[in-house]
């Protein structure tokens, strides 16, 4: 791979992640914490792999390269799995676009990229299906986890959490200290840019 097929490579690469991450990504969920690291490994898993064609190393020494990141665990706060995803896609396309820079392959690589692009947009949109959330949740009423009361305990959660519950299930019940956990689902959508916690107590005391 001569210079200009690198930083060509290099440019199309960067162009194709920052239109995932800025325009489909961080338009639907509304959340900057992943950007650098998106954009970060997208960048040094291209020049990894440009290095690997370029010096002709080793398949071996190539994996032993790659083993260096899936030790890596982002111990703070643990990485959903559509951000999981996200990473995945944004390093699967620096590898193709080192691989076919190799060839002069950036015609091919556009279209790849044009393709991936589009699917990634049609399925944030939801278009075609739906997305159902579910969340756990401590809750202090009762006296509503009963049959007879369901439309009271939907309508009280709706209220507490602002999500547009569709159902509730009733766990386990401790009369002693007075909660029942819950497990509510609602419509993914609309909640999806208010960044609920997976564990949510309406009254703010968490386990």
């Amino acid at each position: 791979m001569n210079t200009l097929n690198l930083f060509l490579g290099f440019g199309i690469n960067l162009a194709v992640a920052t239109l995932i991450v800025r325009f489909i990504y961080a338009q639907e969920r509304q959340s900057k914490n992943f950007v650098f690291t998106f954009l970060g490994f997208s960048t040094v898993v291209y020049f990894v792999v440009s290095f690997l064609s370029i010096a002709e190393l080793g398949i071996g020494v190539g994996f032993g390269l790659f083993a260096i990141f899936s030790v890596l665990r982002y111990r703070t706060s643990p990485m959903p799995a559509r951000e999981m995803t996200y990473l995945f896609i944004l390093i699967a396309l620096a590898v193709m676009s080192a691989i076919l820079m190799q060839s002069a392959g950036w015609l091919l690589l556009l279209g790849i990229s044009a393709v991936m692009c589009a699917v990634i947009y049609v399925l944030e949109r939801e278009w075609g299906f739906h997305y159902e959330g579910v969340k756990r949740i401590k809750y202090e009423r009762v006296d509503l986890a009963c049959t007879e009361h369901y439309a009271e305990l939907l309508a009280d959660l709706r209220t507490r959490t602002g999500l547009d519950l569709t159902r509730v299930e009733i766990g386990a019940i401790n009369y002693v200290n007075d909660w029942v956990n819950v497990k509510v689902y609602y419509d993914a959508r609309p909640a999806r840019r208010r960044h609920y916690s997976e564990e949510v107590d309406p009254n703010g005391d968490e386990d």
